[in-house]
């Protein structure tokens, strides 16, 4: 009831306000006057030639006034802020719309449709509309929402009006369509050049505010302002409504954009600003020089810098002053040109995420080293002590997870290595701190262990591939189906090839330098790869967590190797590297395998990790695939010349591994592109980190 009530009087009181605010323009216009243009029409019943019109100042004064009153009135009836925004220009646009209306009828003795036509166009309605609902958006009251969903709402709204005035600048000859009506293109004189590249500015700053992006919601307003400030100048049409209501829209769910921008950014812009102003100048100093005698007047660079930023502001298009010749046109054009590409770069990196830096403390490694051999019993575990990860923990530190960020997605190498109890809040808190600085975030190679962890958090899992995993107990070269390994095994003992196991730290001078020959060798002019499951280097200061397995000939030079991972707390080896000299007789590999599981069982490892299989459920299922599995399939075997994903799953069957499923974690469906290709960086299998 009480709720009714407010209501009720709150309508009451607004319809007041809206008829006192006219009666405050009749009674203020004789006695006040002010400079600046008029607002014509603002006194509807007063058709006397400068009777119906105010000064500027005095009208938007005498409605910002009715627009606090309407906005505190809205804010004691309990409306919330779009709500209060929505409503208030609605209404007082419509209050207005239909009193000009009736005001012109009356008075003009016009058919009525001409009349509410000329009304729909007034300056008069359109300001009070604007201010009122401003009013609302900025005093209503604040709806609490942890996951607010307007922000993806407004953000297409801010993309669908400046695609609409792109669409209406790059195609002029449709000035009386459909989409001339809803765009806020029709502007007049200077901005006719700007529509485009302002166009094109809204629709990347719609991107960042999908993201929450403060910067990104100030740039939108700030830009619909001007289109809007435009477009009531020129006259209020459908598309200033549109534009109109985004930006009511915009202020009143404020909060929603909380998501600072980079700190660091701000002196890189500064100076990058500076730059490209002294570059466009020097641009037009140099061009105006070189061709002075198309100028009119004597060349100085005071008259060449003014030249320039007539151009640069797009006023020079119609052919610029003082210039002749062909240059009178092409140069605004390239001015203009120069200007629009710098200042695109300028406002895509005060949009762009926060960058990402490497940074690795020497407590944070030795921290990561005590979690990894405490609690790392996954055979991915060892490979997050690559160089080239950062790590986030948790708030107590006894877990975390290593990262790297490319492309604005952080990729997660495997799932979070600690406590389990505090794996949970560690992804929990990781996602705040990626969006807190516009990143995506995915997980590769996460095993089925942490699924539900994932998925509880609102993230999504695709299967990626298979793991092989060899139990050393169960491993034997007896038998006929793994005759084809214990073949290579006698092949090369036969020709005197003999196995050596050697801890980094047992590795002299002149044998690391051959084994390091072997690797260039073997890799050629390849990159080197792997992030989520390979060492980065065979070498490092007080690292000796690795085991080489060498194949040395009967003179004891090496012709490859096998370079492991130590998993203690899995009782496992992982598989980093398997370089080899051309050289090699058929099946080194496997004999170096079959040799390398047979050592970890008798020192004590239960399981030996080889090479990621992917997509291997697919490639040979072992049960009925559906529909569009087989078309996956078909479309991985077509893959074949590029990936050989056919040949790594042949050779890992060879010894009768255990399979361990490894996802793809990532959080929105149309974040797969994206994830796909920062993925593809991070292994080095594209040009770009």
């Amino acid at each position: 009831m009480r709720n009714a009530v407010r209501s009720v009087a709150a309508v009451t009181f607004g319809l007041c306000l809206l008829v006192a605010a006219t009666g405050w323009l009749y009674v203020l216009r004789p006695v006040v006057s002010a400079p600046g243009p008029l607002v014509h029409d603002a006194l509807p019943l007063d058709e006397l030639s400068r009777h119906g019109s105010v000064a500027v100042p005095v009208f938007v004064l005498v409605w910002g006034a009715a627009a606090l009153l309407l906005g505190l009135l809205a804010r004691w009836a309990r409306a919330e802020r779009l709500t209060a925004g929505m409503l208030l220009a609605a209404a007082v646009c419509g209050w207005l719309y239909v009193l000009n209306g009736v005001s012109i009828l009356v008075v003009r003795q016009i058919p009525a449709h001409q009349a509410f036509h000329a009304a729909a166009a007034e300056q008069a309605i359109a300001i009070p509309a604007v201010l009122c609902g401003l009013g609302g958006a900025l005093l209503g009251r604040a709806r609490r929402s942890e996951a607010p969903r307007s922000r993806v709402v407004l953000s297409w709204l801010v993309a669908g009006v400046g695609l609409l005035a792109a669409v209406d600048g790059v195609f002029p000859e449709h000035r009386t369509s459909l989409v001339t009506s809803l765009d806020a293109a029709h502007v007049h004189g200077l901005s006719k050049a700007l529509v485009v590249p302002l166009a094109l500015a809204l629709v990347v700053a719609a991107r960042s505010t999908a993201r929450g992006s403060r910067r990104g919601w100030q740039i939108a307003v700030a830009l619909l302002a001007v289109l809007l400030a435009l477009h009531v100048e020129r006259s209020f049409d459908d598309g200033a409504i549109v534009t109109g209501l985004v930006v009511v829209a915009l202020i009143a769910r404020r909060s929603d954009f909380r998501l600072r921008g980079d700190p660091s950014s701000k002196p890189r812009l500064a100076i990058h600003i500076v730059v490209l102003a002294l570059a466009v100048a020097l641009y037009g100093v140099v061009t105006l020089w070189v061709n002075r005698l198309m100028v009119d007047q004597p060349y100085t660079p005071v008259l060449a810098l003014r030249l320039t930023g007539r151009a640069l502001a797009g006023l020079s298009f119609r052919g610029a002053d003082h210039l002749a010749g062909p240059v009178a046109d092409w140069f605004p054009l390239s001015v203009f040109l120069l200007g629009t590409g710098g200042a695109a770069f300028i406002l895509a990196e005060w949009l762009a995420p926060w960058r990402y830096r490497l940074r690795r403390g020497v407590h944070e490694l030795a921290l990561v080293r005590r979690l990894v051999t405490t609690f790392g019993a996954d055979t991915l575990a060892p490979f997050a002590l690559r160089a080239d990860k950062s790590y986030f923990f948790a708030r107590d530190e006894s877990a975390f997870l290593a990262y790297r960020v490319v492309g604005g997605i952080a990729i997660v190498a495997g799932d979070p290595i600690g406590k389990a109890s505090a794996r949970e809040d560690l992804v929990s808190s990781f996602l705040d701190f990626a969006h807190a600085r516009g990143w995506r975030v995915a997980v590769l190679g996460a095993s089925e262990r942490d699924l539900a962890l994932y998925r509880s958090l609102g993230l999504r899992a695709l299967y990626h591939g298979d793991e092989a995993v060899v139990e050393t107990a169960a491993f034997s070269l007896d038998g006929r189906a793994i005759r084809k390994v214990r073949q290579s095994v006698h092949r090369l003992e036969r020709a005197g090839f003999t196995t050596r196991v050697l801890r980094p730290s047992e590795i002299d001078a002149p044998l690391r330098a051959e084994l390091e020959d072997v690797t260039r060798a073997w890799r050629g002019k390849a990159p080197e790869r792997g992030f989520v499951m390979a060492l980065d280097a065979l070498f490092r200061d007080g690292d000796d967590d690795a085991v080489f397995v060498l194949g040395l000939d009967e003179s004891g030079v090496p012709h490859g190797f096998l370079h492991f991972a130590l998993c203690p707390a899995g009782s496992a080896l992982s598989l980093s590297s398997m370089p080899r000299t051309a050289d090699v007789p058929n099946g080194f590999t496997e004999w170096l395998i079959a040799e390398s599981i047979v050592w970890a069982r008798e020192n004590g490892f239960a399981r030996v990790s080889l090479n990621f299989s992917p997509f291997a459920a697919l490639l040979s299922p072992e049960g009925e695939l559906s529909v569009g599995q087989r078309v996956q399939a078909a479309t991985l075997r077509r893959m074949k010349p590029w990936f050989q994903l056919d040949n790594l799953l042949l050779f890992n069957r060879k010894f009768f591994p255990g399979w361990q499923r490894r996802f793809v974690v990532y959080e929105r469906r149309r974040d797969l592109p994206r994830v796909g290709v920062a993925a593809l960086a991070v292994e080095a299998y594209l040009p770009f980190q």
